[in-house]
């Protein structure tokens, strides 16, 4: 019924194979989605998850879409994408 399938990583941009037992094991968990990362960079995913529970947050710096001060925030800001000083997200 299934049948490997070739998906490119979100991440790296590497292709990957979704295998079928991979697919069966999926669909027995009642999961809809396929993966959007390969091994490697889920991997690397969950070890930074796992490195911000106890250690300091990664911050980065923008500049607010509202008020035009500079300010740091807790993800990598997009172009795409308005980003809020503190005060002004509060507002």
């Amino acid at each position: 019924m299934f049948q490997d399938k070739t998906i490119v990583c979100k991440d790296c941009g590497q292709e990957f194979t979704f295998t079928a037992n991979e697919q069966e094991f999926f669909a027995e968990k009642g999961f809809t989605n396929e993966p959007q990362r390969c091994k490697p960079c889920r991997d690397a995913r969950k070890g930074a998850s796992n490195n911000r529970q106890g250690g300091e947050r990664q911050m980065f710096d923008a500049v607010c879409a509202s008020c035009g001060r500079s300010c740091k925030v807790p993800f990598q800001p997009r172009t795409d994408r308005p980003v809020y000083c503190s005060d002004c997200f509060r507002k």
